[in-house]
């Protein structure tokens, strides 16, 4: 399914083969663009490499999370991928709806991403740089946007870069490499400060399901993981034992219903459903309702929609915007515990 696809998304870059060089006419090209400040920078991926020799003014982002990052750093995209699950009444995710709001900014052009990639919508909005570093692009998709403009993909799989990685590649391409650096510290401050001494030594799986009979383990770098994690919470050491299982690309393991049982000693179980009649259908089969943390209500399923976009996402306009959300959940879960 495509939306279980785009929600396994990976997060953990394994072996990072990203480098950042200069350019030697770094001075021509700056002069050109009017900004004698930036510094040329070839980045190389797991599809190519983007030679960005001027400035970027116009950026167009793909996947999950650029477009926030780029926000953030001082650069409203002209146009990015549409995500219809978790967006508000207007069309937009809620957090970039708000902050471009607030700056009194436009919204950016939307069109449509995954196997019906709109290219002519892209190459209409003009754009000299195509921010793409946790998307599934394919190769022929890139050779199309390389044409267009120097495009940044993934460092080795698809949807797979940790947070931080994404911020620092865009910074780089943006010229700013100093305030992705801030940026990532802030990110960090504010999860470090969100963390409760009292989750220690509390266990937790983060599952997810793809209908009856499923059941998949996200594992512990992958981006909804890792946020919950640093929140002070302990991924269940059950985890590391599910090699066999992982499927590429996705950060996550497929265990199938019949293995639920390797979840007994969860404390806690986070995970979503694509909507209330997923939720009955899966929570109505007897192996899912046995496992002991949904069993006694140790929880953490939101069923907002923007709230489960914005927790599987680590980027400096969702995190705030979750904390104050999740930790109530959690709080909650954890009161069913008996200890």
């Amino acid at each position: 399914m495509p939306f279980i696809r785009r929600f396994v998304a990976a997060a953990a870059a394994i072996g990072l083969s990203l480098t950042v060089v200069s350019c030697s006419s770094s001075g021509d090209a700056a002069e050109k663009n009017g900004d004698s400040s930036f510094e040329p920078v070839t980045i190389t991926h797991a599809l190519g490499a983007a030679e960005i020799t001027e400035k970027p003014e116009r950026i167009v982002t793909l996947g999950m999370g650029s477009a926030e990052t780029a926000i953030a750093l001082g650069t409203v995209p002209v146009g990015m991928e549409e995500y219809p699950w978790g967006s508000d009444e207007t069309g937009y995710l809620p957090w970039i709806h708000e902050e471009l709001d607030e700056q009194g900014a436009d919204l950016p052009t939307q069109f449509a991403g995954g196997t019906e990639l709109d290219t002519e919508a892209i190459l209409t909005l003009e754009p000299d740089l195509i921010l793409a570093p946790w998307s599934g692009i394919t190769k022929d998709q890139y050779e199309l946007l390389s044409d267009i403009a120097p495009t940044v993909a993934y460092p080795e799989q698809p949807w797979t870069i940790t947070w931080d990685q994404q911020i620092e590649t865009i910074g780089k391409a943006l010229g700013i490499p100093d305030k992705a650096a801030d940026l990532v510290d802030d990110v960090k401050s504010q999860l470090d400060a969100a963390t409760k001494p009292e989750y220690a030594d509390v266990t937790f799986s983060y599952i997810y399901n793809d209908g009856p009979g499923t059941l998949g383990v996200f594992l512990k770098n992958e981006q909804r993981v890792a946020m919950v994690r640093t929140l002070g919470l302990t991924v269940d050491p059950v985890v590391d034992e599910l090699d066999e299982y992982e499927v590429e690309g996705t950060d996550s393991a497929v265990i199938g219903l019949e293995n639920a049982d390797m979840l007994a000693d969860s404390d806690l179980i986070f995970t979503f459903y694509s909507d209330a009649d997923n939720r009955t259908e899966i929570e109505a089969q007897p192996l899912y309702a046995s496992i002991p943390a949904i069993e006694r209500g140790s929880v953490v399923a939101a069923e907002d929609q923007s709230f489960v976009t914005a927790s599987s996402m680590i980027n400096p306009l969702t995190v705030p915007w979750v904390l104050e959300r999740y930790v109530p959940l959690i709080d909650e879960a954890i009161s069913h515990l008996d200890r």
